[in-house]
């Protein structure tokens, strides 16, 4: 340190990270020069940089990557959803904490979990362990590489499968610092693009307090990064102490709009998309401010203590409500022969509702005719 102090104390050449995905990259750069050389230069440009300039998308573009299979029970839901803010102070929350609940079930932002273990999955499975989990296997494939000249970006797509049934579909979006300038494309029609929101007031606003510990804890769903615990990494980053994952700031926002516009049916949430602006600290107040355009709402999730947008032009699309009549008022206007069969459907589907409704995934109807005539609709 005494001989080369004068490289120590040199800023002229000093990677300035301007997002929290430049700051990740420049972190990595330097754990693997670690790693594979022994040292370390915080300069992504002027210093050997661990992703070459000259990128060949032909042969990278469409490659299959490792599946990974995420094992998971009761726990690792319920973990999530403490993580990003449920509370046992809503009665509605139970369905997310309880596995004893009847409506016991995984946050639908979960998703993103076993797709992102697929990409960063470095931990070992214990041998001897013989218990029964859930399974679910993520193929992760890369979608496209593009050039936005200070770096390059990869498009992820990963597809989650619980058996045969595809169960979710992420796409992330992967920041290279020092990585751009081969001459490739900047755009890519297969990149899911996030939407600016409506220009006027938001029709919904929820504040949530995160606490000192939110990040310690949200990295128990697997997210083991330690730019969100350690101080020392934290500033390796260019952070002045450790950030909240972005993906925790990701599911309070996802967890306020299925609350406010899906009453917390998560048979209702469809799709969700964000792009992360700026970094949180643990302790800061997140304030989603949301706006219903049809079966989309938009949202931003925004610092309160600093008025920063950490997540920008976000949207989730639900599932419209169905207005239909109960069985009872069916029964009352038809008094068809037919109401018994249906009465025992609906009982039956009731005992297993939920587990159907993910199996089926669809809306039946029947039209229940008499004289030619529509009596009564079941559905």
């Amino acid at each position: 340190v005494r001989d080369k102090w004068e490289k120590v104390c040199d800023f002229d050449n000093a990677s300035k990270p301007r997002s929290i995905q430049e700051s990740v990259s420049v972190l990595n750069d330097a754990l693997s020069q670690i790693e594979s050389q022994g040292n370390v230069s915080m300069n992504s440009t002027s210093s050997g940089s661990v992703v070459s300039s000259s990128i060949d998308t032909a042969s990278i573009v469409g490659r299959e990557l490792a599946t990974n299979v995420y094992k998971y029970t009761h726990l690792e839901p319920i973990l999530y959803a403490l993580g990003v803010g449920m509370s046992t102070k809503d009665p509605d929350h139970l369905k997310f904490l309880f596995e004893g609940s009847e409506e016991f079930c995984c946050l639908p932002s979960f998703g993103v979990i076993p797709a992102q273990t697929s990409m960063f999955d470095g931990v070992p499975s214990l041998p001897g362990l013989n218990i029964d989990l859930a399974k679910l296997t993520s193929v992760s494939t890369v979608a496209d590489v593009l050039d936005k000249g200070s770096g390059a970006v990869l498009l992820i797509d990963v597809n989650t499968y619980c058996g045969k049934d595809l169960v979710c579909y992420n796409q992330f979006s992967l920041f290279f610092v020092g990585a751009g300038g081969f001459g490739g494309k900047r755009t890519s029609e297969k990149a899911k693009v996030t939407v600016n929101p409506p220009k006027r007031p938001p029709d919904a606003v929820i504040s949530d307090v995160t606490t000192a510990d939110q990040a310690a804890l949200y990295r128990l769903s697997g997210d083991w990064n330690p730019l969100h615990v350690d101080p020392s990494f934290a500033a390796l980053g260019g952070f002045k102490k450790p950030i909240l994952h972005g993906l925790c700031s990701f599911g309070f926002a996802a967890r306020n709009v299925l609350k406010q516009f899906a009453d917390n049916n998560v048979n209702r949430f469809k799709a969700i998309k964000v792009r992360f602006a700026k970094p949180v600290f643990p302790g800061q107040t997140l304030q989603t401010e949301m706006w219903k355009e049809g079966s989309r709402i938009h949202f931003q999730t925004k610092v309160k203590e600093t008025g920063e947008i950490a997540i920008a032009g976000g949207y989730v699309d639900i599932v419209p409500a169905l207005d239909k009549p109960s069985a009872q008022e069916s029964l009352k206007t038809a008094g068809l022969q037919s109401d018994l069969v249906f009465e025992e459907i609906g009982r039956r589907v009731k005992e297993i509702g939920n587990e159907l409704v993910k199996k089926v995934n669809a809306v039946f109807q029947w039209d229940i005719t008499k004289d030619g005539k529509t009596a009564v609709q079941w559905s």
